[in-house]
């Protein structure tokens, strides 16, 4: 079943049956079908519809944010800046796809060439439930200007923003059988891979779901575009402004209840300022990071999207503090009804204990002492992950070389990571396969043709 529950009170709101496996092969079909007549539209038209989809998205952000905080706990303010990117995604495809999409000559030898841009085909999208709206446009908005079809399968807990982004892109122009929501099980998932009509998958989630989709994918020879997990390092080699460093981390950790996969959730200091540092992020988080309300503008921590979420994070932390870890802030579940956690700090935690590898996806901040510049990066590397990572420094060319030293998809310099229409986003190891967003973002499921004169 897909479920509403509100993780604010733990109240079921709605449940929805999942698709039959007949409703879905019709899915299939419907896309399949639709795409020989949706990729031979006009790349300007197909551009036109998806800036439609922009505006329509724009007119209906405080619908759509009041979803989100239902669905998943994401605070009010939070959900309309979410829409505010989708917007800008849109947009920004819109705008850029006629010109990304254009003929690229090639000289060779005892000739001419040309690279055309084309579509594959029908494709899976497989959405996660963090961030609801953002996570779906960027898959959709470059594919869907490029001229491929989608089947879009949102997280179980995510129904009602995954009915509503449907029904913004059919308003807009999209044809249904250019796009279509399904609500898909997971286990309709590898014989939907297998299925000749389908040519590839974009998946958002967990190492695990990245696993298993990239196996089927591979063993049906689909393309995948994998964005997984992360355990981001964040280094301070020194400041100017302590206690604006603290604040920005803190936001940048906090953010989304710390369920994001690019969040910093490694701070890594340099001695001479980890004491002071720490002490003043210990006591920013536990004075600021208040639980609330998710639907007040006020709160500045709503819960995790669920119940079994907060347990988890809750769990992670008990076992670090068990296996040695030094708790300097939070640490327990809130008393009372819904999936709150406090926001907690940790220090001391050694290559030793599970937290040091693992991803906690919730409002924990790990702090790490490193002795020299040397220090940071080794400790930032010593990582399965590769998402993205920060570097704050005074000394901009010192920021810049640490960061070319730091193994990742994305690094940020004096900025807490994040992401923007036009910058492609992506990671390495086990972080994931693919980018998205910016130029790179619609190359993924394209057909670059040779047509040799």
């Amino acid at each position: 079943m897909y479920k509403v529950t509100d993780p604010a009170t733990g109240e079921l709101i709605e449940q929805i049956p999942n698709a039959t496996d007949e409703q879905v092969l019709a899915a299939i079909e419907l896309v399949h079908h639709g795409y020989s007549s949706w990729r031979r539209r006009p790349v300007t038209e197909r551009a036109k519809i998806v800036w439609r989809a922009a505006e329509l998205f724009a007119e209906r952000a405080d619908e759509l944010a009041a979803i989100m905080t239902l669905e998943m706990g994401k605070r009010i303010n939070e959900g309309r800046g979410e829409v505010g990117i989708v917007v800008d995604i849109f947009k920004y495809y819109a705008e850029n796809g006629p010109a990304l999409l254009a003929d690229e000559p090639l000289p060779i030898k005892g000739g001419e060439a040309v690279i055309t841009k084309g579509p594959l085909g029908a494709l899976i999208g497989i959405m996660p439930w963090n961030f609801p709206c953002y996570q779906v446009a960027r898959f959709v908005a470059p594919n869907l200007v490029l001229g491929n079809t989608i089947l879009l399968k949102h997280a179980s807990i995510c129904p009602r923003s995954a009915t509503a982004i449907e029904e913004i892109l059919h308003e807009a122009g999209v044809p249904e059988d250019a796009y279509q929501n399904i609500f898909a099980s997971s286990s309709q998932i590898p014989w939907m891979l297998a299925d000749p009509r389908v040519q590839g998958v974009s998946l958002t989630g967990s190492e695990q779901a990245g696993i298993s989709v990239a196996a089927e994918a591979g063993k049906n020879l689909k393309k995948s575009v994998l964005e997984l997990g992360g355990s981001d390092p964040l280094i301070v080699l020194d400041t100017d402004d302590l206690d604006e460093t603290v604040r920005i981390t803190a936001t940048a950790r906090m953010r989304n209840c710390g369920q994001s996969c690019n969040a910093p959730k490694r701070m890594i200091v340099l001695a001479g300022l980890y004491d002071e540092f720490v002490d003043r992020l210990a006591a920013r988080v536990t004075d600021y990071y208040v639980p609330g309300d998710p639907a007040d503008p006020d709160t500045k921590l709503p819960p995790l999207a669920s119940v079994a979420a907060a347990d988890e994070v809750a769990a992670q932390v008990a076992t670090a503090i068990r296996q040695g870890a030094t708790l300097r802030a939070g640490g327990h579940r809130v008393e009372g009804p819904g999936a709150y956690l406090e926001a907690t700090v940790l220090t001391d935690v050694t290559p030793e204990m599970d937290a040091y590898y693992e991803e906690i996806f919730g409002p924990v901040v790990l702090v790490f002492r490193a002795a020299d510049e040397d220090e940071a990066i080794a400790i930032a590397n010593d990582t399965p992950f590769g998402l993205g990572a920060s570097v704050f420094g005074t000394d901009r060319a010192r920021a810049r070389r640490v960061a070319e030293q730091i193994d990742a998809g994305m690094v940020y310099v004096n900025s807490s990571g994040g992401s923007q229409a036009d910058l492609p986003f992506g990671g390495i190891k086990r972080s994931g396969i693919g980018r998205e967003l910016g130029p790179l973002g619609i190359e993924e499921f394209m057909n670059k043709k040779s047509i040799r004169l």
